[in-house]
């Protein structure tokens, strides 16, 4: 194969440079009703229809056996009111401090999963796990959504949730940004222009 000229490129070995990510804060519970949240930046979307999607975790971090004991976990999307929560809950261990009470946050009951949803987070994301992979440095968690709770002091006068208020979060190599301007909407560059 002909090697094209790479100006202005450099090469480095293979790495995590997706980026921004979500900065999540996902919240678990033991059998023995204990109960855990950490940060994850290794999420995602697998599928839309039925809506499944993943997490990644250490093998070594405390709520990793809580989320194989159970089956399930919630994803809670993150604002800039809860970025000292986000960084907290991802630096320090369960094992060693109560993270709601740490943080100032509230565990709130799930429609659906047994595990607690994160009260002041815009949007609750209840999790079953379908699959589980040991990959190498963390393990990856497959789950179907069984259910999403929205805070209803997002939705407008006709019921649509406006995410766009809620400030949140992504990271992006150790460092978080809130979302800013809209500078597009899905599909704009094909739609009809208004004569």
């Amino acid at each position: 194969m002909e090697q094209i000229k790479r100006e202005g490129k450099e090469v480095w070995k293979p790495g995590t440079m997706i980026a921004p990510l979500p900065a999540v804060l996902v919240s678990c519970a033991d059998k023995a009703g204990n109960s855990n949240i950490l940060t994850i930046a290794w999420t995602g979307i697998l599928c839309s229809d039925p809506a499944i999607v993943y997490i990644s975790v250490r093998p070594e971090r405390y709520s990793r056996r809580m989320i194989r004991e159970s089956g399930e976990f919630v994803i809670n999307l993150t604002t800039k009111e809860l970025a000292f929560a986000t960084d907290f809950c991802g630096v320090r261990s369960g094992r060693d401090v109560n993270k709601w009470e740490a943080c100032g946050l509230t565990p709130m009951e799930a429609s659906k999963v047994y595990a607690p949803l994160i009260a002041e987070s815009p949007v609750n994301i209840e999790c079953k796990v379908m699959k589980m992979e040991r990959l190498g440095s963390h393990d990856f968690f497959m789950a179907e959504v069984l259910a999403v709770d929205v805070s209803s002091k997002y939705l407008d006068e006709k019921g649509r949730f406006e995410m766009e208020k809620c400030g949140l979060i992504a990271f992006s190599h150790g460092e978080y940004f809130e979302l800013g301007k809209l500078i597009g909407t899905f599909g704009h560059t094909v739609r009809k222009k208004p004569v």
